[in-house]
């Protein structure tokens, strides 16, 4: 016990706590505001009397443009400072959702509230950049890991939403949420200072070039896996449990939270865990994970017990996955993290955009969401493929053997 928490206070002492907690509350409700349209999908759909396929594509919008939003304010945190750039995007999160209280009246109006949600989703990079900017190499998985467990906002978002969008009307949550979103901003404004570690005389092609390296795809695909299995599925899972197995609207968010807290604590384990043993190490098992899990999930569509266990350990590999991969992306662009980490976030997210349009795709045209659940285990297989034939390479340049931080 003591060695433990001799252990948490040399890392709190070794970076600024302030900070990792301002940015873990920013990501958390962003998180929260990010998915409202997948935890209200069942009310949504009722209303606009929408079929397999429209559902899908109303789920996917908000993922896609908030990955397409991610690099440029990766960006422009490199040129203005990461807490000013995480206060103007929290002040267009709550003109956006201003503009689903007062504007959604259609099914197109819902796709452009789509859009409007993807600039919470941009967040990511940003967060994850302020929050772990003044942890030194060491620790920086474990910081990550803790910012990056703000995707505990979509447990929350599936958990609270529906009840509220029973109570006073889907359309009203909006409203509440451009309240809400007023709290982080007074704490990131409060607390949060910007941390010391972006070299402010890097130049722009200096700053992308993890644009343009093989490295920078190949994360940014593994991350297409597990990040965007996870947002993807915390999105899609409340219309799968509501459509497949009969359960009413508030059920559906409350199974869909159990798994979707079950990922975001894993992402800090999985931070922790490749600190010491190593991101690659750690992505191996990973991998192996999400596709067995989501394999069984494809023939256990009768049984709503043995679906929700895979889809808790399939999250819980998910959001280990999560923390894995931020525990390398600061080894491999130690100087410009930010911008590599929204790089591989935008992505990573586009590859959660895939999943409620396939989803829904397979259920109109296949008959069954199972041939969904194949289509992306075996992309987990394939960046398994991916991850052995690179890491000997990493381990010589940037890494030590299984991924772990090289001594200084």
């Amino acid at each position: 016990m003591a060695s433990s928490s001799g252990f948490v206070r040399e890392f709190l002492k070794s970076g600024h706590s302030p900070t990792l907690f301002a940015a873990f509350l920013y990501f958390s409700f962003s998180c929260c505001i990010w998915v409202l349209n997948g935890a209200m999908a069942p009310f949504i759909s009722e209303t606009f009397n929408l079929n397999p396929a429209e559902k899908g594509l109303m789920l996917s919008v908000p993922i896609v443009a908030g990955a397409l939003m991610r690099f440029p304010l990766g960006l422009l945190s490199q040129y203005i400072g990461r807490k000013k750039a995480t206060l103007v995007e929290m002040g267009l999160i709550a003109v956006a959702m201003m503009f689903g209280f007062f504007f959604v009246k259609s099914f197109n109006d819902l796709l452009a509230m789509g859009v409007l949600l993807g600039i919470a989703g941009a967040s990511f990079g940003v967060a994850l950049s302020l929050g772990s900017g003044s942890f030194p190499a060491r620790h920086k998985g474990l910081a990550m890991g803790l910012v990056g467990a703000g995707n505990v906002g979509t447990a929350v978002s599936v958990l609270i939403a529906p009840p509220l969008a029973q109570a006073f009307g889907w359309v009203a949550v909006y409203g509440i949420a451009a309240v809400a979103i007023s709290i982080p901003m007074i704490v990131m404004v409060i607390y949060a200072q910007e941390p010391p570690d972006i070299d402010k005389h890097a130049s722009f092609k200096e700053h992308i070039a993890c644009l343009f390296e093989k490295d920078g795809w190949a994360f940014s695909l593994i991350y297409a896996v597990t990040f965007g299995g996870f947002i993807g599925l915390a999105t899609f899972l409340p219309t799968y449990y509501y459509d497949q197995f009969g359960v009413s609207k508030v059920q559906a968010g409350q199974l869909t939270m159990l798994a979707a807290f079950m990922g975001a604590a894993l992402r800090v384990f999985g931070g922790w865990i490749s600190d010491r043993l190593g991101g690659i190490n750690t992505l191996t098992v990973v991998l192996a994970t999400i596709a067995l899990t989501l394999v069984a999930c494809g023939f256990a569509g009768q049984s709503l017990t043995a679906t929700t266990l895979l889809i808790i350990l399939c999250f819980a590999a998910l959001g280990a996955g999560n923390g894995a991969v931020f525990q390398l992306v600061p080894l491999r662009w130690p100087m410009s993290t930010a911008v590599a980490g929204s790089m591989i976030g935008e992505i990573g997210a586009l590859g959660g955009g895939l999943v409620p349009s396939t989803m829904g795709v397979a259920k109109q045209y296949g008959g069954s969401y199972m041939w969904g659940f194949f289509f992306f285990a075996a992309l987990s297989l394939l960046m398994l493929v991916m991850l052995r034939s690179m890491q000997l390479r990493w381990t010589r340049t940037w890494a030590e053997k299984g991924g772990r931080a090289r001594s200084a």
